[in-house]
């Protein structure tokens, strides 16, 4: 299977389960002296040609707006692959917390926490936060934007990103159904 078969299977299964609307969201996989990532506005289902972008220097013009997340991270980390998506209980939380604790099985699992940071999307601040952030999670929220998660291999990151997105989901209807739900202390 080619890397963009690959690609286009884990986009379509990402806009399947609501974790990217449009155009947005990338993912990318690490390559021999760099990465190849999705281009600038590419639909995930269908991504077309990934974009080599290398370790250092110039990025290609036509890679996706969040290449230097995907740089800086690949720089600090070990991940083999990275989703950026869009789900929309996660960003919903990040607005009120620092930091959002899964409480349902798989969430405490598997990313049990999850940190938030802040900062304008495309930019170096939001990169260096997210791959420093990533030094205790392998999911991190870009606060009002949308999650990052690293993984050995495209498939275990977008997992990543679906079990986050489950818990943020769970806690949203905790928190909708006046339940404490909301990371805080547990009430008896």
């Amino acid at each position: 299977m080619t890397l963009e078969n690959d690609a286009g299977r884990i986009g379509r299964r990402m806009v399947a389960e609501g974790l990217v609307g449009g155009n947005f969201g990338n993912m990318s996989v690490r390559e021999h002296s760099g990465f190849s990532i999705t281009g600038r506005g590419a639909f995930l289902d269908d991504p077309g040609t990934l974009v080599f972008v290398p370790d250092g220097g110039p990025v290609p013009p036509s890679a996706s707006s969040e290449c230097r997340v995907h740089r800086d991270i690949y720089s600090r980390h070990s991940f083999g692959a990275i989703v950026h998506a869009h789900p929309v209980h996660a960003i919903a939380l990040s607005f009120d917390l620092a930091a959002i604790m899964l409480e349902d099985a798989e969430g405490r699992l598997f990313c049990p926490r999850i940190p938030v940071v802040g900062g304008e999307p495309g930019t170096a601040e939001l990169a260096e936060r997210i791959a420093r952030a990533m030094t205790d999670s392998p999911v991190v929220i870009a606060r009002g934007h949308g999650t990052f998660a690293g993984g050995a291999t495209l498939e275990e990151a977008y997992l990543l990103t679906s079990v986050a997105e489950h818990g943020c989901r769970i806690l949203w209807l905790r928190r909708a159904a006046g339940l404490n739900g909301s990371s805080g202390p547990k009430t008896s």
